[in-house]
């Protein structure tokens, strides 16, 4: 088939090797234009390597991008990780139009961070959705839908980087398959099931050790590799990453005060919440670099009694 994508970073790059591997002609890749100062997009990098057609325009809804577009003859738009937004008589260019992915169950958690949320609920599973783009965000017919878990400890990372990835580039190919072939299906969004959700930035991130320690591990979770949950050590920030928990189950074992390093071990510590303790393995203090959190400690940094949050 004869495809145009649309997107960004790694993610495109994945999904245009993908296409180029079984044989797929990729006429074009459209991708954002780079902030100044920044790198080359790596999806614009390996499009120019492989010889295919980029173009990057400030703005999709531009007279130019449609020529372009048209220009290409696809038979299907491809948009993989897309934050510009895509106007209706752009996506509709191609003959087959265009299709989408989004890293959640739509129509729950529709949004930029949408995979960051299902974690720091304490969702069990979430997947992602293949739909036709409309001009409401992630509000057009469903396509594809696939699932799977969350796990207890899993992390942004985990469930993106090892699933939600994978199989977004692998589901990519399917959808343009079934609708290029005329056998797909387009359902409809349930909107009584709808949820939106803004970005889970620094200000989601923060840690409240007064909430209950199942909640700042879903935080944690939820931010771990990015944007990072923060808490802070005598005003200074103190991120943190890999973490566990652990319930505290008698009255006995409740140790210091909410939001104290009650343990410093060698090669973690722990900090007091609601219900339970927070053992940090890995964190980052001020402008530092992320350390495992013994090296934090061998350093002097952290040590027990110290009150975080303050």
């Amino acid at each position: 088939m004869r495809i145009a994508i649309v997107g960004q970073q790694d993610f495109g790059k994945a999904v245009l090797e993908a296409f180029l591997a079984r044989g797929d002609e990729v006429a074009g890749v459209f991708c954002a234009p780079e902030k100044p100062g920044a790198r080359p997009d790596t999806l614009k990098v390996v499009a120019q390597e492989k010889g295919v057609k980029v173009f990057q325009f400030a703005s999709l809804k531009s007279d130019e991008a449609k020529t372009a577009l048209r220009g290409l003859n696809a038979e299907i738009g491809i948009m993989a990780y897309v934050l510009q937004f895509a106007p209706q008589d752009f996506v509709n260019i191609p003959a087959r139009g265009t299709i989408q992915y989004h890293p959640s169950l739509l129509p729950k958690y529709r949004g930029p961070s949408s995979i960051n949320w299902p974690i720091a609920r304490g969702d069990t599973k979430t997947g992602l959705t293949i739909f036709r783009p409309t001009d409401g965000l992630d509000e057009g017919p469903v396509i594809l839908q696939k699932e799977t878990h969350i796990g207890p400890d899993d992390t942004l990372g985990t469930v993106y980087f090892d699933r939600l990835f994978p199989m977004g580039v692998q589901a990519m190919l399917e959808a343009a398959d079934l609708v290029v072939a005329g056998k797909h299906r387009e359902l409809a969004q349930d909107e009584s099931q709808a949820t939106y959700e803004g970005w889970f930035r620094d200000s989601e991130a923060r840690i409240h050790w007064a909430h209950h320690a199942d909640a700042i591990y879903n935080v944690i979770r939820a931010a771990n590799p990015a944007p990072g949950a923060w808490t802070t050590l005598n005003g200074v920030k103190l991120q943190i990453f890999d973490a566990r928990k652990h319930p505290v189950r008698t009255f006995g074992a409740v140790k210091g005060k909410i939001g104290e390093v009650v343990e410093a071990g060698a090669a973690s510590f722990q900090v007091t919440a609601q219900g339970g303790r927070i053992e940090v393995l890995r964190a980052k203090l001020g402008e530092g670099k992320k350390l495992a959190a013994a090296e934090l400690l061998a350093s002097g940094a952290i040590k027990a009694g110290q009150l975080l949050g303050t």
